[in-house]
């Protein structure tokens, strides 16, 4: 062996300049939806060299938080990643991430307000912060629950899921909104574009004589509808003049929480659960 030969360098060690890097990497395979990219996408879309991006994927993996397919050769985010997302965010879940708004919302309007969250085709009361009026409503008391589409908070909710989803819950659940016997799909279909339209659900059906509401979305940052904002009161205290003023601050509060939602949070999978365990 010629004793002049040069000795292979040691690997280069991840240096602090690599970790906006390597977090532009993560962000970039996050943006694949788990489809996943070659090193070669990877390195142009995050403006690195082919052998950069590949020596900061190989530390990732070897971190556990990105994978690599053996047989297609792309790299994707890890379900390690994912795990140590879900530990994210706000650990105390939707709930108490809302309630100061509601607190505020019923303090400063004086009527009940309501979050709603969606689960499967229904929507579920999650918490209510109550005003002076007596009224009724379609969930009733904390834990109830009522089909998508029936309501203002519920109606919020699926107006602003994806399509598909959206049709899917059309379907199963118009054999439930025809049972409250004034509502049918020409009247699901209209109104729901009448929410998108404008961003809340307002309409009084008559339903439940003398009552009135108005419910907005609390859309997550894919632009989900996962929950809703609602106020329920008399009749008398909705009308034309006071219902921008009421629409503008459940709006506002709702803009304010939709960023902050974990979207690993047990709460948006069953939220049923997530109040037994509160008790």
């Amino acid at each position: 062996m010629n004793s002049t030969a040069k000795k292979k360098a040691p690997a280069e060690e991840p240096t602090i300049g690599s970790v906006p890097r390597a977090f532009a990497i993560l962000r970039r395979l996050g943006a694949t939806q788990g489809e996943g990219a070659r090193v070669t996408e990877v390195a142009k879309a995050v403006g690195l060299t082919q052998a950069t991006a590949h020596r900061l994927l190989q530390t990732l993996v070897a971190e556990g938080v990105v994978e690599q397919d053996e047989r297609s050769k792309l790299y994707r985010l890890s379900i390690d990643f994912f795990a140590l997302a879900a530990a994210a965010g706000n650990p105390q879940g939707l709930r108490a991430l809302c309630r100061p708004s509601l607190l505020r919302l019923s303090a400063s309007l004086g009527d009940t307000i309501f979050l709603l969250v969606r689960s499967g085709f229904d929507a579920i009361c999650l918490d209510r912060s109550e005003g002076p009026f007596p009224i009724r409503s379609f969930t009733g008391d904390i834990g109830g629950r009522v089909a998508l589409g029936i309501g203002q908070g519920a109606m919020a909710i699926l107006a602003h899921l994806p399509e598909g989803e959206r049709e899917e819950v059309i379907r199963y659940n118009l054999p439930r909104v025809r049972e409250f016997g004034v509502l049918d799909e020409v009247y699901l279909r209209t109104e729901i574009e009448r929410v998108r339209q404008l961003g809340y659900a307002g309409r009084n059906t008559g339903l439940l004589e003398g009552m009135a509401g108005v419910a907005v979305p609390i859309v997550d940052r894919e632009g989900r509808g996962v929950a809703a904002l609602s106020v329920g009161t008399i009749a008398d205290r909705l009308n034309a003049d006071r219902l921008p003023t009421v629409v503008e601050l459940l709006k506002r509060e709702a803009m304010a929480i939709g960023p902050k939602i974990n979207p690993f949070d047990v709460t948006l999978r069953r939220p049923a659960q997530s109040l037994v365990d509160a008790r």
